[in-house]
This record gives C-alpha cells, sequence and structure tokens, in this order.
C-alpha cells in the first residue's frame, strides 16, 4: 500500500509594521524564512511552504491579515514590532476566526510596549503584558530589569547580549515544542539571548494555556515567562506566545546580519561558537512549526522523518544559519 504523505504546512511569516527598511522588516527574519523553507519530509519534499510579508500601511485593514480565515494558511507567525498601531480590528478580528478554525498561531512581540498592538487579539492577546496596557497583573514586575539602554522601561527581562544564548528551563510537564531527542536530557535548552524580553503569561481563567518555559534575568537574578502554550480544543487551534520576537530575527542568530541603526546594546559572540546551542534552537522551530499545524515535532511516531540539515555543518559555523 501506498504510504500516504501529507502536504505540505502552509506558514505565513508576518509582521505588523510596513515595510520600513531601519527597522524589523520582515527582511530581518530571512533566516528563520530559510530553515523552515529547507525542512523535508521523509520523502524529500519540502515540510513547509513559507511566506513571508510586512503589513501594509497602518490606518485600515491589511489585505491579507484581514482575512486570513479566509486563506489555506495553515499556520500564522506574528511579529509584533510596531508600536500600538500594527494591527486593525478587522485584522485581528480574522485572525480570531482563522484559529477558530483549528489553525496555529504564534504571536510574539518584545520590551515595554513594542507590539501592543496584540493586546487586542482574542485569547493570545490576554497573555502579552506592556507597560502602556494590558499591565502585568503582579505589580512586583512592573519595575525596571536591563538598564543597559535608559529609555527602555519595564517589562525589559535582560538574558543576556544580542548574539549570545540563554539558559531555557523547561516547565513539567515538557511541552512537545521543547522535546529535544538529540539533547543529553530530551530537552530544548537553549534560545537566543536578548537584553530586554517582554512579559507574556498564561491569562487567569483559561484552562487551555500553561507557561511552558522560563529564563532568568542576567541583571536582577529573575525568573520571567519565555513561553505560554495554549493547547487546540474544539473551539481554538493550538497557540504560542512568546516573549520576545529576538528569538526568531537574523541578528540574534548571525551577528553579521545586521540590525537596524537604533539598535545601541553592545553584542555578544557566544552562539556563533556553540554548536550545541544551534541546534537547541534548530529544534524548537522545527518543533513550533509541527505542533502549531496539528503534527507531531517527534518523527518516531510515524508522521515525519528528520529535517534535512545540510545547511549546519558539525564544525566550528561562523554563523547560524
Amino acid at each position: 500500500m501506498e504510504k500516504f504523505m501529507p502536504s505540505p504546512i502552509r506558514i505565513l511569516l508576518q509582521t505588523t509594521i510596513p515595510t520600513i527598511a531601519d527597522d524589523w522588516n520582515i527582511s530581518r527574519f530571512s533566516m528563520l524564512r530559510d530553515y523552515l523553507a529547507g525542512l523535508a519530509g521523509e520523502d524529500g519534499t519540502p515540510l513547509c511552504e513559507v511566506t513571508a510579508r510586512d503589513r501594509v500601511a497602518p490606518g485600515g485593514p491589511d489585505p491579507v491579515l484581514s482575512t486570513i480565515d479566509r486563506s489555506d494558511f495553515d499556520e500564522l507567525w506574528l511579529f509584533a514590532v510596531d508600536t500600538g498601531d500594527g494591527l486593525d480590528p478587522e485584522d485581528c478580528a480574522a485572525i480570531g476566526r482563522f484559529r477558530e478554525k483549528g489553525r496555529g498561531l504564534l504571536v510574539t512581540r518584545d520590551h515595554m510596549d513594542l507590539g501592543c498592538s496584540v493586546c487586542t487579539l482574542g485569547g493570545v492577546g490576554a497573555a502579552h503584558f506592556f507597560h502602556s496596557s494590558h499591565l502585568d497583573p503582579d505589580p512586583s514586575r512592573r519595575v525596571i530589569d536591563d538598564r543597559e539602554t535608559s529609555d527602555i522601561l519595564w517589562p525589559n527581562y535582560h538574558s543576556g547580549a544580542n548574539g549570545d544564548f540563554q539558559q531555557v528551563t523547561v516547565i513539567d510537564p515538557p511541552h512537545p515544542v521543547l522535546r529535544d531527542r538529540e539533547a543529553p536530557d530530551g530537552l530544548v535548552r537553549y534560545l537566543p539571548a536578548h537584553p530586554h524580553e517582554g512579559a507574556v503569561d498564561a491569562p487567569a481563567g483559561d484552562p487551555s494555556a500553561r507557561v511552558i518555559a522560563t529564563g532568568v534575568s542576567k541583571v536582577s537574578g529573575r525568573q520571567f515567562n519565555l513561553a505560554v502554550a495554549f493547547e487546540p480544543s474544539p473551539a481554538d487551534g493550538p497557540a504560542i506566545a512568546e516573549s520576545t520576537f529576538h528569538h526568531f530575527t537574523d541578528y540574534n542568530w548571525d551577528l553579521d546580519k545586521g540590525c537596524p541603526s537604533f539598535v545601541s546594546e553592545l553584542p555578544g559572540s557566544a552562539l556563533a561558537h556553540s554548536t550545541e546551542a544551534q541546534a537547541s534552537i534548530r529544534t524548537y522551530v522545527r518543533n513550533l512549526a509541527l505542533w502549531l499545524a496539528g503534527r507531531s515535532p517527534d518523527p518516531r511516531e510515524g508522521e515525519l522523518d528528520e529535517a534535512l540539515d545540510e545547511s549546519f555543518p558539525a564544525s566550528d559555523p561562523p554563523a547560524f544559519y
């Protein structure tokens, strides 16, 4: 009998700003796009079909986001890089209907109020806390953590320099997106570091949501949440809320890719010299793509084979690509 092969996962990588050259536009997520597009199933065919785009100018609905529930995308990875005007009400409503149809959603932002337009998203938006709207319900967390960049206020957890990596604590029971059968303990343990990550938590009263990974500030020693998972249900598809989009940017994977001119923090270089951390990040990204599509990240369950990793030689790579 001929073995059934699932169709490619259709992923939309989407920012909440227009194409502004000196900003976190979608071209600064090119390594993520290329990695996802390079994954392959057991028959060698592409595992994912990836579309990457910025939104149109704010002030009205985006033609893709406002109709995404009628698209053939399986997943939306939303990088909220705006300062408050990144999502139109029609965009939010369509994204909500998209998830109600069982599709997968990843929503990530950054420090302070960066990406605060996601507050208006149902469900996943409630997992994100900002400085001026939807504040963290714990008043003790409304304090400055990173002090290197004085104009950035809370939330701004300092997990390390751009170009370095941070150690992740996986919350029991380990979520499927954090499983890594190649790691000694079977878990994803590293993500890219960033000097000022945002704040996420499981929304009160939502039994589908829980914190799945935490980090530790290198400044204050305080533990903070890195990711919240929303389990799929008859009412909604799977979703992930992330503390910062810098877990996915070119600059945080390879400093040589550059960054917008307003980034002033002194970078590190630890990730470029750690094949273990690079492998951990690759595994996490692959797991996200599969889990958000309703597929098992573990190839031993028979759905998928190992991804092709020819772009990741074992010998001291100069960059994470």
